[in-house]
């Protein structure tokens, strides 16, 4: 049994352009011959949410995609969602609210198939809050802002399908430095990635990851840091020291189980960097 490739999205991905993160999905998934479940049950939108992606998926060549809308735990267990995702070759969980995602779906029938899905070599993409959801530890909410303090983000249990990380989506552009930051301090066992809009982390299962898209990833490793946050109150300021910090742009590679940067030559062509998407 082999494992699947997981694709964070930091949320805003081009819909109407290049579309080079959908494009790189669907390839990944078998590209005309793949079968996509879009699940959306994040988004407030609802159903609109999935026929929005029907229509981009099936613009990029894919004739066969169901939309999923489980806004119950109920409907999360029932057999007909659990048996449009059986033969999918990849799935697409859209944006909205990561705890009503994860609140909806954990430890259902849904969920478990996701993971079996995954198991069995399907793709498995996420954007906005869908990404958040894809690791063990997930950013449930939290607060903005540059400088890392106490109490600045709330943690809950995610999907688990990309575990050891944690993620943070429209990261430059709501400026969430601080609370990844923050996260960090307190679980420096966890590798951060920040995701910034328009951008996306492909992660195989040779636990490879390589940035495409526009923006980049930050990758926020406290393995060796020290911290004072178990001894402070509040909401004040938290120090933390010693943190290693990669920005990485499309094109480049990063194993997150050793915490290193792949030093290979930046994967331009294939990566939708400036040259590409301009």
């Amino acid at each position: 049994m082999s494992q699947g490739t997981v694709i964070v999205i930091g949320g805003a991905e081009d819909k109407v352009r290049d579309r080079v993160i959908l494009s790189r999905f669907v390839t990944l998934a078998g590209g005309p011959d793949a079968v996509v479940a879009v699940i959306s049950t994040a988004s407030s939108m609802g159903l609109e949410a999935g026929e929005r992606y029907r229509s981009v998926f099936g613009q990029l060549g894919v004739e066969t995609v169901r939309p999923i809308h489980a806004v119950t735990r109920q409907q999360a267990n029932d057999e007909a969602a659990v048996r449009a995702l059986r033969d999918a070759t990849g799935i697409f969980l859209t944006g909205g609210n990561q705890l009503r995602l994860s609140s909806t779906l954990g430890g259902t029938r849904l969920a478990n198939e996701i993971f079996e899905r995954f198991q069995a070599g399907a793709v498995i993409a996420g954007t906005s809050a869908g990404a958040s959801a894809m690791s063990s530890h997930m950013i449930a909410f939290g607060a903005s802002g540059a400088t890392p303090k106490l109490r600045m983000a709330q943690i809950a249990a995610g999907l688990g399908v990309l575990p050891g990380v944690i993620i943070d989506q429209h990261f430059q552009q709501r400026n969430r430095l601080g609370r990844l930051l923050s996260l960090i301090a307190q679980n420096p066992s966890l590798l951060g990635l920040g995701v910034d809009e328009d951008t996306a982390g492909i992660v195989g299962p040779d636990h490879v990851m390589e940035v495409i898209g526009r923006g980049s990833i930050t990758i926020i490793d406290g393995a060796n840091s020290e911290t004072d946050a178990w001894e402070i109150g509040g909401h004040r300021p938290l120090m933390i020291s010693g943190v290693v910090l990669h920005s990485l742009p499309a094109g480049y590679q990063f194993d997150l189980r050793r915490r290193r940067r792949i030093e290979t030559p930046p994967l331009r062509a294939l990566a939708g960097g400036e040259a590409a998407s301009s």
